[in-house]
Protein backbone atom coordinates (compact mmCIF):
# COMPACT_ATOMS: atom_id res chain seq x y z
CA UNK A 1 0.00 0.00 0.00
CA UNK A 2 1.30 3.86 -0.97
CA UNK A 3 0.81 5.75 2.22
CA UNK A 4 0.97 8.60 0.33
CA UNK A 5 -2.01 7.86 -1.52
CA UNK A 6 -4.40 10.02 0.98
CA UNK A 7 -7.35 9.34 -0.83
CA UNK A 8 -6.91 5.59 0.00
CA UNK A 9 -7.12 6.22 3.50
CA UNK A 10 -9.29 9.43 4.01
CA UNK A 11 -12.02 6.93 2.67
CA UNK A 12 -11.99 4.60 5.92
CA UNK A 13 -11.41 7.49 8.08
CA UNK A 14 -15.09 8.66 8.70
CA UNK A 15 -16.06 4.64 9.47
CA UNK A 16 -13.34 3.77 11.86
CA UNK A 17 -13.23 7.24 14.04
CA UNK A 18 -14.22 6.87 17.27
CA UNK A 19 -14.62 3.17 17.34
CA UNK A 20 -12.47 0.41 19.17
CA UNK A 21 -9.98 -2.13 17.43
CA UNK A 22 -8.81 -4.92 19.39
CA UNK A 23 -5.25 -5.98 18.25
CA UNK A 24 -3.35 -9.26 19.87
CA UNK A 25 0.40 -9.44 19.08
CA UNK A 26 1.45 -13.25 19.66
CA UNK A 27 4.92 -12.74 22.30
CA UNK A 28 7.07 -12.97 19.46
CA UNK A 29 6.11 -10.37 18.04
CA UNK A 30 6.69 -7.86 20.55
CA UNK A 31 10.33 -9.05 20.46
CA UNK A 32 10.61 -9.17 16.77
CA UNK A 33 12.95 -6.33 14.86
CA UNK A 34 9.18 -4.60 13.26
CA UNK A 35 7.74 -4.06 16.68
CA UNK A 36 8.93 -0.70 16.34
CA UNK A 37 7.16 0.01 13.39
CA UNK A 38 4.03 -1.98 15.15
CA UNK A 39 3.69 0.74 17.52
CA UNK A 40 4.60 3.77 15.08
CA UNK A 41 1.52 1.87 12.46
CA UNK A 42 -0.50 2.16 16.39
CA UNK A 43 0.60 5.54 17.12
CA UNK A 44 -1.22 6.46 13.83
CA UNK A 45 -4.29 4.81 14.42
CA UNK A 46 -4.37 7.05 17.89
CA UNK A 47 -3.93 10.20 15.90
CA UNK A 48 -6.98 9.27 13.63
CA UNK A 49 -9.05 9.31 16.26
CA UNK A 50 -9.25 5.24 16.56
CA UNK A 51 -9.07 3.79 20.01
CA UNK A 52 -7.06 0.97 20.51
CA UNK A 53 -6.70 -1.71 22.82
CA UNK A 54 -3.91 -3.71 22.90
CA UNK A 55 -3.50 -7.51 24.04
CA UNK A 56 -0.55 -9.68 24.05
CA UNK A 57 0.76 -13.49 23.97
CA UNK A 58 4.00 -14.76 26.19
CA UNK A 59 4.51 -18.57 24.59
CA UNK A 60 7.69 -17.71 23.68
CA UNK A 61 9.14 -15.88 26.85
CA UNK A 62 7.42 -18.69 28.58
CA UNK A 63 9.35 -21.36 26.66
CA UNK A 64 12.80 -19.04 26.40
CA UNK A 65 12.85 -18.38 30.19
CA UNK A 66 12.04 -22.53 30.89
CA UNK A 67 15.22 -23.00 29.04
CA UNK A 68 17.28 -20.74 30.83
CA UNK A 69 16.18 -21.70 34.14
CA UNK A 70 16.31 -25.90 33.09
CA UNK A 71 12.52 -26.32 34.13
CA UNK A 72 9.77 -28.08 31.56
CA UNK A 73 7.09 -25.76 31.02
CA UNK A 74 3.69 -27.32 31.46
CA UNK A 75 1.78 -25.50 29.00
CA UNK A 76 3.06 -22.60 27.06
CA UNK A 77 -0.41 -21.08 25.33
CA UNK A 78 -2.61 -20.97 28.43
CA UNK A 79 -5.09 -23.62 26.99
CA UNK A 80 -3.15 -26.50 28.95
CA UNK A 81 -2.55 -27.47 32.21
CA UNK A 82 -0.07 -24.98 34.26
CA UNK A 83 1.48 -25.48 37.57
CA UNK A 84 2.81 -23.37 39.90
CA UNK A 85 6.67 -23.08 38.24
CA UNK A 86 5.03 -22.60 34.83
CA UNK A 87 2.80 -19.58 36.44
CA UNK A 88 5.68 -17.92 37.63
CA UNK A 89 7.38 -18.13 34.06
CA UNK A 90 4.04 -16.59 32.89
CA UNK A 91 4.24 -13.62 35.20
CA UNK A 92 8.01 -13.23 34.86
CA UNK A 93 7.66 -12.97 31.05
CA UNK A 94 3.98 -11.54 30.87
CA UNK A 95 5.48 -8.52 32.90
CA UNK A 96 8.25 -8.19 30.95
CA UNK A 97 6.46 -7.83 27.93
CA UNK A 98 4.04 -5.25 29.33
CA UNK A 99 6.45 -2.94 30.39
CA UNK A 100 8.54 -3.15 26.85
CA UNK A 101 4.96 -2.50 24.88
CA UNK A 102 4.61 0.42 27.52
CA UNK A 103 8.02 1.75 27.03
CA UNK A 104 7.80 1.59 22.99
CA UNK A 105 4.15 3.61 23.42
CA UNK A 106 5.79 6.19 25.23
CA UNK A 107 8.12 6.72 22.96
CA UNK A 108 5.37 7.50 20.51
CA UNK A 109 4.51 10.01 22.43
CA UNK A 110 1.10 7.81 23.47
CA UNK A 111 -0.18 7.30 26.61
CA UNK A 112 -0.87 3.81 28.11
CA UNK A 113 -1.98 1.49 30.73
CA UNK A 114 -1.05 -2.18 32.58
CA UNK A 115 -4.96 -3.18 32.78
CA UNK A 116 -6.33 -6.28 35.65
CA UNK A 117 -9.35 -5.84 33.27
CA UNK A 118 -9.56 -9.96 33.30
CA UNK A 119 -11.33 -11.55 35.13
CA UNK A 120 -11.12 -15.49 35.49
CA UNK A 121 -11.87 -18.32 36.90
CA UNK A 122 -9.89 -21.78 36.63
CA UNK A 123 -10.13 -23.64 33.64
CA UNK A 124 -10.95 -26.81 36.14
CA UNK A 125 -10.71 -30.14 35.62
CA UNK A 126 -11.02 -31.07 32.45
CA UNK A 127 -11.22 -34.94 31.18
CA UNK A 128 -10.32 -35.94 34.44
CA UNK A 129 -7.35 -33.32 34.97
CA UNK A 130 -6.92 -30.51 36.90
CA UNK A 131 -5.43 -27.44 35.07
CA UNK A 132 -4.39 -25.73 37.66
CA UNK A 133 -3.57 -22.02 37.22
CA UNK A 134 -5.01 -21.97 33.48
CA UNK A 135 -8.10 -19.64 33.74
CA UNK A 136 -10.99 -18.82 31.65
CA UNK A 137 -12.14 -15.21 31.30
CA UNK A 138 -15.46 -14.89 33.16
CA UNK A 139 -15.78 -10.81 32.76
CA UNK A 140 -13.91 -7.75 30.91
CA UNK A 141 -13.81 -4.54 33.48
CA UNK A 142 -15.77 -2.58 30.14
CA UNK A 143 -15.67 0.26 32.50
CA UNK A 144 -12.29 0.40 33.01
CA UNK A 145 -11.50 -0.04 29.73
CA UNK A 146 -13.74 2.36 28.61
CA UNK A 147 -12.60 5.43 30.88
CA UNK A 148 -9.20 4.86 29.43
CA UNK A 149 -10.10 5.09 26.48
CA UNK A 150 -12.18 8.22 26.74
CA UNK A 151 -9.25 9.71 27.87
CA UNK A 152 -6.77 8.92 25.03
CA UNK A 153 -5.32 6.09 26.79
CA UNK A 154 -4.14 2.99 25.35
CA UNK A 155 -4.99 0.05 27.66
CA UNK A 156 -2.27 -2.86 27.64
CA UNK A 157 -3.36 -6.42 28.39
CA UNK A 158 -1.90 -9.31 29.44
CA UNK A 159 -2.28 -12.99 29.18
CA UNK A 160 -3.47 -12.93 32.88
CA UNK A 161 -6.38 -13.02 34.39
CA UNK A 162 -7.18 -12.00 38.29
CA UNK A 163 -10.05 -13.59 40.67
CA UNK A 164 -11.55 -11.63 43.51
CA UNK A 165 -9.51 -13.34 45.77
CA UNK A 166 -6.36 -12.02 44.22
CA UNK A 167 -5.38 -14.79 42.40
CA UNK A 168 -3.83 -14.85 39.27
CA UNK A 169 -4.03 -17.20 36.19
CA UNK A 170 -2.51 -17.77 33.08
CA UNK A 171 -4.89 -17.45 30.12
CA UNK A 172 -5.08 -17.96 25.93
CA UNK A 173 -4.19 -14.54 24.83
CA UNK A 174 -6.30 -15.28 21.66
CA UNK A 175 -9.31 -16.09 23.85
CA UNK A 176 -8.43 -12.93 26.03
CA UNK A 177 -8.31 -10.40 22.76
CA UNK A 178 -11.93 -12.23 21.97
CA UNK A 179 -13.63 -11.62 24.92
CA UNK A 180 -12.04 -8.04 25.02
CA UNK A 181 -13.26 -7.60 21.49
CA UNK A 182 -16.75 -9.14 22.48
CA UNK A 183 -17.01 -6.55 25.62
CA UNK A 184 -15.92 -3.57 24.43
CA UNK A 185 -18.41 -3.79 21.26
CA UNK A 186 -15.30 -3.03 18.83
CA UNK A 187 -15.40 -3.28 14.85
CA UNK A 188 -11.85 -4.89 14.20
CA UNK A 189 -10.33 -7.51 15.67
CA UNK A 190 -7.00 -8.08 14.45
CA UNK A 191 -4.71 -10.92 15.66
CA UNK A 192 -0.41 -10.12 14.95
CA UNK A 193 1.48 -13.22 14.41
CA UNK A 194 4.10 -14.62 12.57
CA UNK A 195 2.69 -15.58 9.91
CA UNK A 196 0.98 -14.52 6.81
CA UNK A 197 -2.32 -15.50 7.89
CA UNK A 198 -4.55 -18.75 7.11
CA UNK A 199 -3.28 -21.22 4.70
CA UNK A 200 -5.29 -23.73 3.24
CA UNK A 201 -3.52 -26.30 0.58
CA UNK A 202 -0.64 -24.06 -0.02
CA UNK A 203 -3.26 -21.06 -0.74
CA UNK A 204 -3.18 -17.88 1.16
CA UNK A 205 -6.89 -17.34 2.24
CA UNK A 206 -7.46 -13.49 1.85
CA UNK A 207 -11.16 -13.24 2.51
CA UNK A 208 -13.61 -15.54 3.97
CA UNK A 209 -17.24 -15.48 5.55
CA UNK A 210 -17.09 -16.88 8.80
CA UNK A 211 -19.82 -19.39 7.78
CA UNK A 212 -17.05 -20.84 5.11
CA UNK A 213 -14.24 -20.60 7.29
CA UNK A 214 -16.16 -22.54 10.20
CA UNK A 215 -16.89 -25.01 7.56
CA UNK A 216 -13.30 -25.81 6.97
CA UNK A 217 -12.10 -26.21 10.17
CA UNK A 218 -14.80 -29.09 9.84
CA UNK A 219 -13.41 -30.80 7.03
CA UNK A 220 -9.11 -29.55 7.06
CA UNK A 221 -9.06 -29.09 10.93
CA UNK A 222 -5.24 -29.90 10.73
CA UNK A 223 -4.82 -28.24 7.75
CA UNK A 224 -4.56 -24.38 9.83
CA UNK A 225 -1.09 -25.60 11.82
CA UNK A 226 0.04 -23.00 14.71
CA UNK A 227 -2.88 -20.91 13.47
CA UNK A 228 -5.47 -23.14 14.48
CA UNK A 229 -6.50 -21.24 17.68
CA UNK A 230 -6.41 -17.86 15.70
CA UNK A 231 -8.80 -19.81 13.26
CA UNK A 232 -11.44 -20.79 16.19
CA UNK A 233 -11.37 -17.89 17.84
CA UNK A 234 -11.73 -15.34 14.84
CA UNK A 235 -15.26 -17.33 13.72
CA UNK A 236 -15.97 -17.35 17.50
CA UNK A 237 -15.56 -13.38 17.58
CA UNK A 238 -17.45 -13.14 14.73
CA UNK A 239 -20.40 -14.87 15.28
CA UNK A 240 -20.17 -12.76 18.78
CA UNK A 241 -20.92 -9.87 16.91
CA UNK A 242 -17.16 -8.69 15.85
CA UNK A 243 -17.56 -7.27 12.24
CA UNK A 244 -14.48 -8.12 11.14
CA UNK A 245 -11.26 -10.19 12.37
CA UNK A 246 -7.79 -10.16 11.10
CA UNK A 247 -4.85 -12.21 11.15
CA UNK A 248 -1.59 -10.74 9.68
CA UNK A 249 2.04 -11.01 9.66
CA UNK A 250 3.74 -8.66 12.09
CA UNK A 251 6.72 -9.09 10.90
CA UNK A 252 6.03 -7.48 7.41
CA UNK A 253 6.68 -3.59 7.62
CA UNK A 254 3.20 -1.63 7.72
CA UNK A 255 1.17 -4.94 7.30
CA UNK A 256 -1.17 -3.23 10.17
CA UNK A 257 -1.95 -0.31 8.10
CA UNK A 258 -2.13 -2.10 4.82
CA UNK A 259 -4.73 -4.01 6.53
CA UNK A 260 -6.50 -1.74 7.60
CA UNK A 261 -6.50 0.57 5.30
CA UNK A 262 -7.19 -0.99 1.87
CA UNK A 263 -9.55 -3.62 0.47
CA UNK A 264 -7.25 -6.36 -0.45
CA UNK A 265 -4.83 -6.06 2.97
CA UNK A 266 -2.09 -8.29 3.46
CA UNK A 267 -3.42 -11.24 5.88
CA UNK A 268 -6.37 -13.06 6.31
CA UNK A 269 -9.96 -10.95 6.51
CA UNK A 270 -12.57 -13.44 8.21
CA UNK A 271 -15.74 -11.53 8.34
CA UNK A 272 -19.64 -11.61 9.61
CA UNK A 273 -21.85 -10.62 7.16
CA UNK A 274 -21.82 -9.30 3.54
CA UNK A 275 -18.47 -8.19 3.06
CA UNK A 276 -19.09 -8.16 -0.90
CA UNK A 277 -22.16 -7.20 -2.53
CA UNK A 278 -23.63 -5.82 -6.39
CA UNK A 279 -25.76 -2.75 -6.45
CA UNK A 280 -27.20 -0.05 -8.64
CA UNK A 281 -24.64 2.56 -9.43
CA UNK A 282 -25.28 6.34 -7.69
CA UNK A 283 -23.83 9.44 -9.40
CA UNK A 284 -21.18 9.83 -6.50
CA UNK A 285 -19.78 6.76 -7.86
CA UNK A 286 -19.04 8.37 -11.42
CA UNK A 287 -15.45 9.02 -10.05
CA UNK A 288 -14.75 5.88 -8.74
CA UNK A 289 -15.75 4.28 -12.27
CA UNK A 290 -13.59 6.56 -14.44
CA UNK A 291 -10.81 6.33 -12.14
CA UNK A 292 -11.26 1.91 -11.82
CA UNK A 293 -11.21 1.70 -15.88
CA UNK A 294 -8.58 4.92 -16.71
CA UNK A 295 -5.56 2.00 -16.94
CA UNK A 296 -8.04 0.02 -18.84
CA UNK A 297 -9.27 2.71 -20.99
CA UNK A 298 -5.87 3.91 -22.32
CA UNK A 299 -4.76 0.60 -23.09
CA UNK A 300 -8.13 0.69 -25.62
CA UNK A 301 -9.82 -2.64 -24.06
CA UNK A 302 -12.38 -0.09 -23.06
CA UNK A 303 -14.15 2.79 -24.63
CA UNK A 304 -13.54 6.13 -23.11
CA UNK A 305 -16.65 6.95 -21.25
CA UNK A 306 -16.67 11.08 -20.57
CA UNK A 307 -18.71 11.98 -17.24
CA UNK A 308 -21.19 13.82 -19.02
CA UNK A 309 -21.98 10.27 -20.77
CA UNK A 310 -21.61 8.43 -17.32
CA UNK A 311 -24.05 11.14 -15.60
CA UNK A 312 -26.56 9.95 -19.14
CA UNK A 313 -25.98 6.29 -18.26
CA UNK A 314 -25.28 5.54 -15.27
CA UNK A 315 -29.20 3.51 -14.34
CA UNK A 316 -27.46 1.17 -16.75
CA UNK A 317 -24.75 0.84 -14.35
CA UNK A 318 -23.89 -1.62 -11.70
CA UNK A 319 -21.20 -1.63 -8.96
CA UNK A 320 -19.57 -4.51 -6.77
CA UNK A 321 -17.99 -3.76 -3.73
CA UNK A 322 -15.68 -4.83 -1.27
CA UNK A 323 -16.38 -3.91 2.41
CA UNK A 324 -18.25 -0.72 0.74
CA UNK A 325 -15.46 0.30 -1.24
CA UNK A 326 -16.11 -0.09 -5.72
CA UNK A 327 -13.50 -2.36 -6.69
CA UNK A 328 -15.42 -3.32 -9.93
CA UNK A 329 -18.04 -2.35 -12.30
CA UNK A 330 -20.56 -3.33 -15.33
CA UNK A 331 -23.28 -2.11 -17.41
CA UNK A 332 -25.91 -3.55 -19.16
CA UNK A 333 -27.66 -1.27 -21.91
CA UNK A 334 -31.07 -1.86 -23.17
CA UNK A 335 -30.48 -1.98 -27.22
CA UNK A 336 -34.72 -3.06 -28.11
CA UNK A 337 -37.19 -5.00 -26.81
CA UNK A 338 -35.79 -8.24 -26.69
CA UNK A 339 -31.64 -7.56 -26.90
CA UNK A 340 -29.16 -6.07 -23.90
CA UNK A 341 -25.49 -5.28 -24.07
CA UNK A 342 -23.11 -6.27 -21.45
CA UNK A 343 -20.92 -3.28 -21.25
CA UNK A 344 -17.83 -1.61 -18.82
CA UNK A 345 -17.08 -4.95 -17.50
CA UNK A 346 -14.22 -3.94 -15.20
CA UNK A 347 -12.15 -5.42 -12.63
CA UNK A 348 -9.58 -4.05 -10.09
CA UNK A 349 -6.40 -5.75 -10.94
CA UNK A 350 -5.62 -6.03 -6.71
CA UNK A 351 -9.34 -8.03 -7.07
CA UNK A 352 -8.38 -10.45 -10.50
CA UNK A 353 -8.48 -14.22 -10.10
CA UNK A 354 -11.51 -14.25 -7.24
CA UNK A 355 -14.33 -15.15 -9.12
CA UNK A 356 -15.73 -11.04 -9.53
CA UNK A 357 -15.84 -10.70 -13.40
CA UNK A 358 -17.68 -14.03 -13.31
CA UNK A 359 -20.29 -13.03 -10.69
CA UNK A 360 -20.76 -9.43 -12.85
CA UNK A 361 -21.53 -11.57 -15.72
CA UNK A 362 -23.83 -13.75 -14.17
CA UNK A 363 -25.82 -10.90 -12.30
CA UNK A 364 -25.96 -8.87 -15.51
CA UNK A 365 -27.66 -11.78 -17.30
CA UNK A 366 -30.35 -12.65 -14.29
CA UNK A 367 -30.94 -8.85 -14.73
CA UNK A 368 -31.32 -9.19 -18.16
CA UNK A 369 -33.92 -12.34 -18.61
CA UNK A 370 -35.25 -10.18 -15.48
CA UNK A 371 -36.29 -7.68 -17.74
CA UNK A 372 -37.40 -10.19 -20.59
CA UNK A 373 -34.11 -9.81 -22.37
CA UNK A 374 -33.64 -12.94 -24.62
CA UNK A 375 -30.03 -12.04 -25.99
CA UNK A 376 -27.10 -10.21 -24.45
CA UNK A 377 -24.47 -8.87 -26.69
CA UNK A 378 -20.70 -7.74 -25.84
CA UNK A 379 -18.27 -6.96 -27.69
CA UNK A 380 -14.58 -6.85 -27.24
CA UNK A 381 -11.56 -5.95 -28.53
CA UNK A 382 -9.06 -7.76 -26.18
CA UNK A 383 -11.21 -9.71 -23.64
CA UNK A 384 -13.26 -11.76 -26.16
CA UNK A 385 -11.81 -15.61 -25.25
CA UNK A 386 -13.00 -14.69 -21.28
CA UNK A 387 -16.35 -14.15 -22.30
CA UNK A 388 -16.08 -17.06 -24.37
CA UNK A 389 -14.74 -19.32 -22.08
CA UNK A 390 -16.31 -18.01 -18.72
CA UNK A 391 -19.84 -17.17 -19.94
CA UNK A 392 -20.59 -19.12 -22.83
CA UNK A 393 -20.75 -16.37 -25.64
CA UNK A 394 -20.27 -17.08 -29.30
CA UNK A 395 -18.84 -15.14 -31.75
CA UNK A 396 -21.92 -13.17 -33.64
CA UNK A 397 -21.94 -10.52 -36.79
CA UNK A 398 -22.53 -6.75 -36.98
CA UNK A 399 -26.07 -8.44 -38.27
CA UNK A 400 -26.63 -9.77 -34.53
CA UNK A 401 -26.61 -5.68 -33.72
CA UNK A 402 -29.86 -3.66 -33.52
CA UNK A 403 -29.27 -0.50 -36.56
CA UNK A 404 -28.65 2.43 -34.36
CA UNK A 405 -26.25 0.20 -32.27
CA UNK A 406 -24.79 -1.23 -35.71
CA UNK A 407 -24.28 2.43 -36.65
CA UNK A 408 -22.17 3.38 -33.53
CA UNK A 409 -20.37 0.16 -34.16
CA UNK A 410 -19.21 0.88 -37.27
CA UNK A 411 -18.30 4.69 -36.87
CA UNK A 412 -16.20 3.96 -33.77
CA UNK A 413 -13.23 2.32 -35.57
CA UNK A 414 -12.46 -0.43 -32.96
CA UNK A 415 -13.49 -3.46 -35.56
CA UNK A 416 -14.07 -4.89 -32.03
CA UNK A 417 -15.21 -8.84 -31.90
CA UNK A 418 -19.45 -8.88 -31.29
CA UNK A 419 -20.25 -11.74 -29.04
CA UNK A 420 -23.59 -13.17 -29.01
CA UNK A 421 -25.54 -15.04 -25.94
CA UNK A 422 -29.08 -16.63 -26.09
CA UNK A 423 -30.89 -16.23 -22.68
CA UNK A 424 -32.91 -18.86 -21.62
CA UNK A 425 -35.28 -18.20 -19.06
CA UNK A 426 -35.15 -19.46 -15.74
Amino acid sequence: MKLTDLRGILQYIPRFREKIFVISMDGAIVTSENFANILLDVALLRSLSIRVVLAHGAAAQIKALAGEQNLQASNLDGTGITDDATLKLALTAANRLTHEILEGLSANDLRAAYCNALIAHPMGIIHGQDHLFTGRVERVDTEMLQGLLVQGIVPVIPPLGFDGDGKTYRVNSDAAALEVAKALGAIKLIYITTQDGLVVQGELIQQILVADLDALLTQHKDAFGDLLSKAQHACAACRAGVPRVHIINGRIDEALLAEVFSNEGVGTLVYANEYQQIRKAMKKDIRAILTLTKNSVESEELIKRTRATLEKQIGDFYIFETDKNPVACVALHILDQNKGELACLYVSPSHENQGIGQKLMAFTENRARELGLTELITLSTQAFTYFQSKAGFNEGTPEDLPQVRRERYEQSGRNSKILVKKLASK
